[in-house]
């Protein structure tokens, strides 16, 4: 079974078009090297992850991870919010005021 890593690696080789041999020529390592990437034997660490991608003319980017929402405990939440919001006392104002903003001169 192939790794994260060699995932990694046969995408980037699928992507570029690349033999395995020439990638690994590109990459500046081993075709056996390369090949124990590609079939999940050994892990590249993230200096030849990064080789391997520029030598496919690929860049490695680290993004941040979005955690996925959780629609069922959103929905529940949302629903107590709701829940507290009818629960306050409310009061009818018939006088609204709103803060003076202040004006500034236009410029010239």
């Amino acid at each position: 079974m192939i790794g994260q890593a060699g995932s990694l690696v046969d995408e980037i080789r699928l992507r570029s078009g690349l033999s395995q041999a020439e990638l690994a020529r590109r990459a500046g390592l081993p075709r056996s090297v390369m090949n124990t990437y590609l079939r999940g034997k050994r892990q590249p660490g993230a200096d030849a992850l990064i080789r391997i991608a520029a030598a496919a003319g690929l860049e490695l980017q680290l993004v941040p991870r979005v955690a996925p929402v959780d629609t069922g405990r959103a929905n529940r939440l949302l629903i107590q919010v709701l829940e507290l919001a009818e629960a306050l006392p409310f009061q009818r104002s018939s006088n609204l005021t709103y803060p003076r903003l202040p004006i500034e001169p236009a410029a010239s």
